[in-house]
């Protein structure tokens, strides 16, 4: 059975009116989880410690004193902070720390969390995201339980340029990533390797639709990850990719999802911990959270 961690400060980071990355989406995520078996989790504080693992002090100092006590303050162009995201944004963190822990005995999970996290850099927040949250569970998974070969995939539709960044020179840790380019924020590159070519990007073209990215996952993600047996898979869970998404233009449908989350989990097993990030058609997220947490308890 799936665990699903979730708690009501994600509702807390409250954005402007008209911005994609909104409360209602929380309520979306649910109408997907209704009708499959789950087991119910809250998500912890996310604790300094787990946070410094990936971003400086001074830098949570600043999103610190950046929170407003009322209304609005903008970390970037369209990355704001009310007077609950901060907490929101550790919970993110203590939600994907509690999922590892959980799934090393064996097990899957999915984080239920917002404000999403693979567009937060080092010291910078960017793209909707504050902390690095896939790339901290990651770094926990090495530090606290001592893993070797950690495996991110991350098929959200934007390029998980954050993460990249945060893993940039870390060995113990495969990140792969595939979006659409061009698009934002302008990374994503098959180039752009890491410092131990660890990093495997695939740019894939507006309109390509799903029978390109199954192709794609065949040829370039599944030897990769069968190669290299991950003690342990974090997926960024983007479902902005869906045809119905108003920020792109992939044209998944929520059966690629399905698909595509199982191979995965047919490659890793169990210790898979699925992690929310983008998805801003709120009809298109329920079907794709259902489809893929439901491929994630098969």
């Amino acid at each position: 059975m799936v665990l699903v961690y979730a708690h009501p400060a994600s509702a807390g980071h409250v954005t402007p009116p008209g911005h994609p990355e909104q409360v209602a989406r929380l309520w979306s995520v649910e109408r997907g989880l209704s009708g499959l078996a789950v087991a119910r989790r809250e998500m912890p504080l996310g604790v300094d410690a787990d946070v410094l693992r990936c971003h400086p002090a001074d830098y949570m100092a600043r999103v610190r004193g950046t929170s407003p006590a009322k209304g609005w303050a903008q970390l970037d162009g369209d990355t704001y902070l009310s007077p609950g995201s901060v907490e929101a944004a550790l919970r993110a963190v203590g939600g994907a720390c509690a999922a590892v822990d959980a799934v090393m005995a064996g097990g899957r999970a999915f984080v239920a969390a917002r404000p999403p996290g693979h567009h937060a850099e080092t010291e910078t927040a960017m793209g909707f995201c504050i902390f690095g949250t896939v790339a901290i569970a990651a770094k926990h998974a090495m530090e606290v339980h001592g893993l070797t070969r950690v495996a991110i995939v991350d098929f959200d539709v934007h390029h998980g340029n954050g993460t990249q960044d945060l893993l940039w020179d870390e060995a113990r840790c495969r990140f792969i990533s595939s979006h659409q380019m061009p698009l934002y924020p302008g990374t994503g590159a098959a180039s752009e390797r890491g410092a131990h070519g660890q990093i495997i990007n695939i740019p894939l073209r507006e309109g390509s639709g799903g029978a390109v990215m199954r192709a794609a996952y065949e040829a370039q993600v599944f030897p990769v990850l069968e190669a290299y047996a991950p003690e342990l898979l974090l997926i960024s869970a983007g479902f902005d990719a869906h045809r119905d998404d108003p920020l792109a233009g992939l044209m998944w449908q929520a059966a690629d999802y399905a698909w595509l989350t199982r191979r995965l989990c047919a490659i890793a097993g169990t210790r898979v911990v699925s992690c929310l990030e983008g998805g801003y058609d709120l009809d298109a997220l329920s079907d794709c959270v259902a489809a893929h947490v439901g491929a994630l308890g098969e």
